[in-house]
């Protein structure tokens, strides 16, 4: 198998359809086609199903997949390492981060270093955090942005000073007696949308209260969740370092007391590994913005 298959068997599955991968590999989608099916011949399995409008993966082709992630990681990889020496600060940064740190730390993050090193370009990968953590496994990242504790036998890392959670509402619908705090109490009989991470301690925080929460709905979308808050669907359980998003006059915070919640978030890199000039100095910034 040639590194051409991989990235195309590789794009055909990221794409979910040939059409789509052959407009981003800029081939003929009859070739693609015949290309994968060569590949298929050769290795003696079939990798799609058949009939189905979307790909769809065989039981060997998710295999395959996850062996070709590895492999292309490793490969591009160990191609911006020998690239990179010598070369000065440029190429690209490959990193990874959960939805609610992502949209609150990158913005600005990036805006500062391309002050600094407008050269460097930037690939951005969004999931969850055992996904980001995959990414990192497989070397197609070279920088995860989780909120997960990581193993320090494989990872290096930074952790960020813990923040509070807050409630976010519009201020048609204002909870709490006090101007900028909020008891728990105080959300009884409140619709919360609350992010997957944080519903289960939430619950259980209400639980000791007396209460069973109205949790409305479970989003890691903060901009989803910040809409919801704006519309009067609810009010938004998130991090305070959210309100560098309230843009709307609309929308108001206040942070959760009696108890707190707070949460942190965790820049990680594989241990042993080599980084890129760039992705070392982006790690640096890290270090000098948000660390205390």
């Amino acid at each position: 198998m040639e590194i051409k298959d991989m990235r195309a068997f590789y794009a055909i599955v990221e794409e979910g359809n040939i059409s789509h991968a052959a407009q981003r590999l800029d081939i003929a989608q009859p070739a693609l086609s015949r290309q994968m099916k060569r590949l298929e011949e050769s290795l003696g399995v079939q990798l799609f199903e058949r009939g189905s409008r979307r790909i769809r993966l065989t039981e060997a082709g998710r295999v395959l997949y996850q062996r070709i992630e590895h492999i292309l990681g490793m490969v591009d990889g160990t191609v911006r390492e020998i690239t990179d020496i010598g070369t000065g600060v440029a190429g690209t940064i490959r990193l990874g981060t959960i939805t609610t740190s992502g949209a609150m730390l990158l913005p600005e993050l990036i805006t500062a270093f391309r002050k600094r090193y407008p050269s460097v370009t930037y690939q951005i990968w969004e999931g969850e955090g055992a996904r980001i953590l995959e990414l990192l496994d497989n070397r197609v990242i070279e920088i995860g942005i989780t909120r997960t504790q990581v193993d320090s036998k494989m990872y290096e890392s930074i952790v960020l000073p813990n923040e509070p959670l807050v409630v976010i509402m519009n201020r048609e619908q204002e909870l709490g007696k006090e101007k900028e705090t909020v008891e728990l109490s105080e959300l009884m009989d409140a619709p919360m949308i609350v992010p997957l991470r944080w519903q289960s301690l939430f619950v259980q925080n209400c639980r000791k209260a007396g209460f069973a929460p109205n949790i409305v709905c479970v989003s890691d979308s903060i901009v989803q969740d910040l809409l919801l808050a704006k519309m009067g669907v609810g009010y938004a359980l998130l991090p305070i370092s959210s309100r560098t998003l309230l843009t709307d006059g609309n929308l108001l915070y206040k942070k959760l007391i009696e108890p707190e919640m707070s949460t942190h978030t965790v820049i990680a890199w594989l241990r042993g590994g080599t980084l890129s000039t760039a992705s070392t100095h982006l790690i640096d910034m890290f270090r000098e913005l948000y660390r205390s």
